[in-house]
């Protein structure tokens, strides 16, 4: 067998799993991998999709296109990235498909709840492979806020990407604090026609 130096221990482990259920059609080996990524990637996708029907779907839909096409899986990364990737491929298809899962994580929040919105949580203690799914999922945001009006956007950039307070949004742009709440209210409703209606691209 191939000696892969470049892998960590625990990913050499993996792929000696990957050779039995690849070339010996082993089943013990994928249910090793299975038991061993199920529960990460199931949080990693119910981070994306915050609905727990959905992140189990997606969980089994990742593990069955990865085992499907386990031949396809080379020693570039550890087993676990090649599969966190298919897993966010998929999942990113999925929220394409169904906008307003994808736009319930921008809600436009009152001022009383405007400290508990995703917006406004920091992401913490992520996995690479969770950090890179949370940068697809914003990068695909940041499309369509791209469609909106240059004041519009400016609006929803300093809100929702650097997470700015009403107050420090209505200083930098001097507009009293009402103007500042309304215009971001019509940019929610510009977004969400954009994502209801845009069908080539998210």
């Amino acid at each position: 067998m191939e000696i892969v130096t470049h892998l960590t221990e625990k990913a050499q482990r993996d792929y000696l799993l990957v050779l039995r259920a690849r070339d010996q059609g082993d089943q013990q080996a994928y249910a090793e991998l299975l038991n061993q990524y199920r529960d990460t990637l199931y949080f990693m996708m119910l981070k994306m999709t915050s609905n727990p029907t959905y992140a189990d779907d997606l969980t089994i839909e990742a593990f069955g296109k990865a085992f499907r096409n386990i031949h396809q899986y080379t020693t570039e990364f550890a087993f676990s990235t090649w599969l966190f990737k298919i897993a966010a491929n998929n999942c990113i298809d999925f929220l394409r498909k169904n906008k307003r899962i994808l736009f319930s994580d921008f809600v436009f929040d009152d001022d009383e709840n405007a400290a508990n919105s995703p917006a406004n949580v920091p992401f913490s203690g992520l996995d690479p492979e969770e950090t890179i799914i949370e940068k697809q999922k914003i990068q695909l945001m940041h499309e369509v806020v791209e469609k909106l009006k240059p004041h519009y956007r400016l609006m929803v950039e300093l809100r929702y990407f650097k997470e700015w307070s009403y107050e420090e949004i209505a200083v930098e742009l001097n507009l009293p604090l009402g103007t500042v709440k309304a215009q971001l209210f019509r940019a929610r409703d510009f977004l969400y026609q954009i994502l209801k209606n845009v069908e080539e691209r998210i």
